[in-house]
């Protein structure tokens, strides 16, 4: 089971929560639409700065988007006029308020997206795959994680035949509910095909009140 089912999506509710968070019934289609759409814009504008993840939350008439960055700088721009540009793009996409937070990241080498993206990146430059995972995660683990694998798959050193190849170092527990593992994938394109890059990283267990069942409200009705 381990190596078929996601790990981030075989703890959401638990230790790890959604990254849209919003309710809708009538208008699901055009939300998750607009959601799309402000998801490709901000890949494509801030490219160049380390974006891992992008968090978005709507309210009756808001909309949050939260940008995790390792390059914060980048994002905001010098007096934080990319942040307003940004954000006036954004509300053209979406028609309620919005609200644009900008979250540092920071150690990349524990972020698997970012991981992966670095190892995407040498891959096109024609780097060696093998010494690209080593390096990769020779990094994270120097970085604090309890455990790291690196899976890339396609046709590795412009090879006729694509095969997988993949390599390890420390514990990975992916049956354990509590661990904090993130995962992530990313396509490098080369000019063989594409490689795919899959990332494992360990980052110790959840701490314990993550863990503890939420209390019922105290509003909650009794149910006679």
């Amino acid at each position: 089971m381990g190596q078929k089912v996601h790990p981030v999506g075989f703890r959401l509710g638990i230790t790890k929560t959604w990254s849209a968070q919003w309710y809708a019934d009538k208008d699901y289609t055009k939300l998750l639409q607009e959601d799309l759409r402000i998801r490709k814009l901000i890949d494509v504008k801030l490219a160049a700065a380390s974006i891992s993840k992008v968090e978005i939350e709507r309210g009756l008439n808001y909309v949050t988007v939260t940008v995790h960055s390792a390059k914060p700088g980048v994002v905001i721009g010098k007096g934080g006029a990319n942040v307003e540009v940004l954000r006036a793009a954004i509300g053209e996409i979406s028609a309620g308020k919005v609200k644009l937070e900008i979250k540092e990241i920071r150690q990349p080498d524990l972020d698997a997206y970012l991981v992966a993206a670095s190892i995407g990146a040498q891959l096109v430059r024609r780097i060696a795959f093998r010494k690209a995972l080593k390096q990769g995660i020779q990094r994270s683990m120097k970085a604090g994680a309890k455990g790291v694998k690196i899976m890339v798959s396609g046709r590795l050193g412009g090879a006729e035949m694509s095969r997988t190849e993949w390599d390890r170092d420390g514990r990975l527990p992916l049956h354990t509910l509590r661990a904090d593992i993130d995962f992530s994938v990313f396509h490098a394109t080369t000019t063989f095909g594409q490689i795919g890059v899959k990332v494992w990283i360990y980052r110790g267990d959840a701490p314990a009140d993550v863990l503890k069942p939420k209390p019922l409200s105290e509003n909650a009705g009794s149910g006679a």
